[in-house]
């Protein structure tokens, strides 16, 4: 078996020992002389598997009793119309930071259902940064205010969040689980698996109880969070084999100790971030430094120390493809380049990257 190094952004990097253990397991789940993916919701076998997959969310993540740990469908843009649409009472209105491509996606929907108040907009900044906290004017009376944690395409992120009156409400997709924060903090956070919790088709919502116990009566029986509350994530048939594998990595996780996979965080991201700013300007970092993701780093190649060359970054990219290193290539919407450190990607991968990248620039500097 040959497995390369993948830096994708989502769908991304699982634990070997997920796949391994999931592989093992595939054909005869537990003895129950089937497949997990034929597997009744309501069997006893699946049952295990997802209250476990809670059980472990709510160590990991120290959330308390009072919120409520949901496996739901839809992805974050799902959630993107669910958190208004729940969270919204008609006349009121609610406060975004709008800090790029994902951020603004979620306002785009909000507007949809009630008045969105801009309260920050960095979506067009270059270098690309999150708005700054002390800048940002809160509207009294708002029903809560909304950000994205860490903009996976502009590789800007948030190292810490702003103290509301109102309900914070975060988009997490990106950065869920790869640092510490206090979840009693927010009313309500959300993140699509695919990037550090398992794969695609899960979606992760922590949400306050209390906080969407008045939603509207009239909205739709799957879009009221109170719902798959009440149901425990099974009203509907949830993707059991996502839940599955969400289940094996929060295992990987407590099996690695959390506080050391925070640290190897830090460290795989300053690697990469040295690299850049030690190559004289031929590598060039797109995100301020005091917002720089720990899990996407996006960057340009600078031949000259000073303007990106697009052919350039395209031999990059196939040299690196053809070296192992998968899904190098920038997002279609701003171009260069991004390496997706999530917490399963290997201290090693980053290693062989930076040792890739200076031959690179030896080359062709």
């Amino acid at each position: 078996m040959s497995r390369i190094y993948n830096f994708n952004a989502g769908p991304a990097v699982l634990p070997l020992e997920v796949l391994e253990e999931a592989q093992r397991q595939l054909i005869d789940f537990n003895g129950t002389g089937m497949s997990l993916l034929e597997s009744s919701h309501r069997s006893k076998a699946y049952d295990a598997v997802h209250q476990e997959a809670i059980a472990n969310i709510r160590e990991l993540m120290g959330v308390p009793e009072d919120y409520a740990v949901l496996l739901l469908q839809g992805g974050a843009s799902t959630q993107f119309s669910m958190v208004p649409m729940n969270l919204l009472p008609a006349g009121g209105s609610a406060d975004y930071i709008d800090s790029g491509s994902w951020s603004h996606k979620a306002v785009k929907e909000a507007v949809k259902v009630g008045t969105v108040n801009i309260i920050g907009n960095t979506v067009k900044d270059i270098p690309t940064r999150m708005p700054d906290l002390e800048t940002l004017k809160f509207t009294p009376g708002a029903a809560y205010v909304h950000l994205t944690s860490n903009e996976t395409i502009a590789g800007a992120q948030y190292k810490s969040f702003p103290k509301t009156e109102a309900p914070l409400v975060a988009d997490m997709s990106s950065d869920i689980l790869s640092r510490p924060f206090d979840v009693s903090q927010f009313g309500l956070i959300y993140a699509g698996a695919q990037k550090n919790l398992g794969p695609s088709g899960v979606t992760l919502v922590i949400v306050k109880k209390d906080l969407v116990a008045n939603a509207p009566e009239s909205l739709p029986t799957m879009l009221r969070y109170q719902t798959h509350i009440d149901g425990d994530s099974l009203y509907n048939t949830p993707p059991t084999f996502g839940i599955y594998i969400l289940m094996l990595v929060t295992r990987w996780v407590k099996a690695f100790g959390k506080e050391k996979l925070f640290q190897q965080n830090i460290d795989k991201a300053a690697k990469l971030y040295a690299a850049l700013d030690g190559s004289n300007g031929f590598f060039r970092g797109t995100a301020e430094k005091q917002y720089r993701s720990d899990m996407n780093v996006t960057f340009r190649i600078c031949p000259d120390g000073q303007t990106p060359n697009e052919d350039v970054e395209k031999k990059f990219i196939a040299e690196a493809t053809a070296a192992g290193f998968a899904g190098l290539k920038g997002h279609r919407s701003v171009g260069g380049l991004r390496a997706s450190i999530y917490n399963a990607f290997p201290v090693k991968g980053v290693d062989d990257l930076v040792a890739f990248m200076k031959n690179f620039q030896d080359k062709n500097a």
